[in-house]
């Protein structure tokens, strides 16, 4: 069994607000970020952690790398408390926040890569082998010598990838890695992080409202809301938590009235093409089977569930 890397049980962040009332006085509230929140990471798994703005990923991952310190609750990453053992805990972990860079605005970008080797005291040799290595892999070459302010956003995405990698962190944090990007920055950045977990066992924890980047990177999904935990498993099992369906698209020879199938049911008909609705954990099989046998069925394709549109019933349900 893969050792746990991080792990918070029963994790509490309650923040104290003080809204006025009458001239004078104050009252004080107490909202709760993050509301007794359990769960495990193993070593090399890639960890999707979804929810709507306001959820508690942010509050969960300050207190991961030790901004925060939790209200109650047992919280440890890599076996360290992380706000107790912040600095050593830093030279385990590497964070990337779209948004944000942690790169220097005015420097080269090679200038900003030396600058962390001394803050994160990395080897000299060590720092150039893993430097000329993810260089390589993010297609970094001819931007080593451009000021990071002159970089694209694609670019500068890959270039804060790299210089969170650059001292061989075991746990990477992602917060919206993707956020902004084009697609064939995307497709870079997906195709890296999934190489970067199957060759280095890297753990990777990723925050994202783009859904493809779950879908192509993450074994594992959970989804928090109002800081609480609604759902935890793997992609296919989030499809089916969330009453998923399939789609049946049939082309059949002529125009016909919606045809009648067991387990499935006609959402639509456009001349001789019919949809035809079932639920995601339902084969397919038996559905094209009688469509084949009682119907002129010249093609047909099944359209697998929009993961967007099972979390959106997620949040939904969450918010009822």
């Amino acid at each position: 069994m893969s050792k746990t890397v991080i792990e918070l049980r029963d994790v509490r962040k309650d923040f104290v607000l003080r809204r006025k009332a009458g001239r004078l006085r104050r009252t004080r509230h107490v909202v709760s970020a993050v509301a007794g929140l359990s769960f495990r990471v193993s070593a090399g798994e890639v960890l999707g952690y979804l929810g709507p703005n306001g959820a508690g990923k942010s509050t969960t991952i300050k207190m991961l790398t030790g901004v925060l310190m939790p209200t109650s609750g047992y919280l440890r990453v890599a076996g360290m408390e992380p706000m107790a053992e912040r600095l050593a805990l830093t030279r385990r972990i590497g964070v990337v926040f779209g948004q944000r860079t942690t790169l220097w605005w005015d420097l080269p970008l090679r200038d900003s890569f030396a600058l962390l080797r001394r803050i994160y005291r990395v080897d000299e040799q060590r720092h150039r082998h893993n430097l000329e290595e993810l260089v390589e892999l993010l297609n970094l070459g001819d931007l080593l010598d451009q000021p990071v302010r002159s970089l694209s956003l694609g670019q500068r995405m890959r270039g804060d990838i790299a210089a969170a990698l650059l001292h061989d962190p075991e746990i990477l944090y992602l917060d919206e890695p993707t956020i902004g990007l084009d697609v064939v920055s995307k497709t870079r950045v997906r195709e890296f992080l999934s190489a970067l977990n199957a060759e280095r066992g890297t753990t990777i924890l990723l925050t994202t409202h783009d859904l493809g980047d779950i879908e192509r990177l993450c074994s594992r999904v959970t989804v928090i809301d109002h800081g609480r935990m609604v759902f935890d498993g793997s992609v296919a099992g989030l499809h089916r938590f969330g009453n998923a369906e399939r789609t049946l698209v049939v082309d059949l020879a002529e125009p016909l009235p919606p045809v009648q199938v067991n387990g499935g049911q006609v959402v639509r008909v456009d001349g001789p093409r019919q949809w035809i609705t079932f639920p995601a954990e339902q084969p397919a099989a038996p559905l094209v089977a009688q469509v084949a046998a009682e119907y002129p069925l010249m093609d047909l394709s099944v359209a697998e569930p929009d993961i967007e549109s099972v979390v959106a019933k997620l949040y939904a349900r969450g918010s009822a």
